[in-house]
């Protein structure tokens, strides 16, 4: 990540901001937890009078996969859309609380959304590729960001497409459309894309939904292995596969964030009867 990020439109650096204090799970400085990166505070989320989330609070460790699970429509896909405000052009949403990132809330009117955005990437439930290249796409965001050299572009093409464990498979077409791909293997292609910018933190929302169990693993595999570099946030249905690929869980149901803690506990023995039974099919 470049040295001097800036997230807010004032002077302010991304190495700035991570000199800030952090915070624990408990929303307690004092606690002195620093592997804390991203805490949603008594977060609430309005859709004009409807209230798809109340009060909430979750905090994000860093290097890390969190699951966010729930029955459909109970405010989890808002929630993890709240973390790089990818739900800010809907018509009447209107929001409570604090989403802070190194301490710094980005909700405040002087943040750099766009910069935001490349800090905390997205990859979407369904497969999104450019109709471009496979190479054009995944330097479409570097491209956006200033990088213009084509030495330079093909080394960070070559390196996120490794990381997405997908260069073996396509570094011989690379002037190929991204449309001729196979699901799975455009769904890695969007997080090549995704790495390409080099985020801290990446949002994943239901990201196997489409794909096939072959695929699917692949991408498990895959989120496995970039936790050692990334933060990583994932709405998921799938139980097995929140307690296969997640180190913690959080239990929305009906807007509520029921319950958070780590997935081992979570799915062994939650302290919430809701938890249990979302968990064990008993409802949802």
């Amino acid at each position: 990540m470049p040295e001097k990020e800036v997230l807010m439109t004032e002077d302010i650096s991304l190495s700035e901001l991570k000199a800030k204090p952090k915070y624990s799970l408990q929303g307690e400085s004092n606690l002195n937890l620093p592997d804390v990166i991203v805490e949603a505070k008594n977060l609430s989320v309005f859709y004009g009078p409807n209230r798809a989330i109340a009060n909430a609070d979750l905090a994000v460790r860093e290097k890390s996969v969190t699951a966010l699970i729930g029955p459909s429509g109970c405010g989890k896909s808002t929630f993890l859309r709240t973390l790089n405000r990818m739900n800010d052009s809907i018509p009447g949403i209107r929001f409570e609380g604090k989403v802070e990132i190194h301490g710094l809330d980005i909700y405040a009117p002087n943040i750099n959304v766009v910069t935001l955005r490349r800090i905390v990437g997205m990859v979407f439930q369904k497969q999104n590729p450019f109709p471009k290249s496979i190479f054009d796409n995944v330097a479409y965001g570097p491209r956006l960001h200033g990088v213009h050299s084509r030495q330079q572009l093909a080394e960070i093409v070559e390196q996120s497409l490794q990381r997405a464990a997908l260069w073996d498979e396509v570094k011989d077409r690379l002037d190929k459309s991204a449309m001729a791909l196979s699901g799975g293997q455009q769904q890695r292609l969007c997080i090549a894309r995704c790495l390409a910018v080099n985020p801290e933190i990446i949002l994943m929302d239901e990201p196997c939904s489409a794909l096939d169990p072959i695929a699917t693993a692949k991408i498990e595999e895959l989120i496995y292995q970039l936790k050692k570099d990334f933060t990583i946030v994932i709405v998921t249905h799938n139980m097995q596969q929140a307690a296969r690929v997640s180190d913690w869980t959080a239990f929305f149901y009906m807007g509520k964030l029921v319950e958070v803690d780590e997935t081992k506990k979570i799915f062994m023995s939650p302290a919430h009867k809701q938890t249990e039974e979302y968990i064990t099919g008993r409802f949802g």
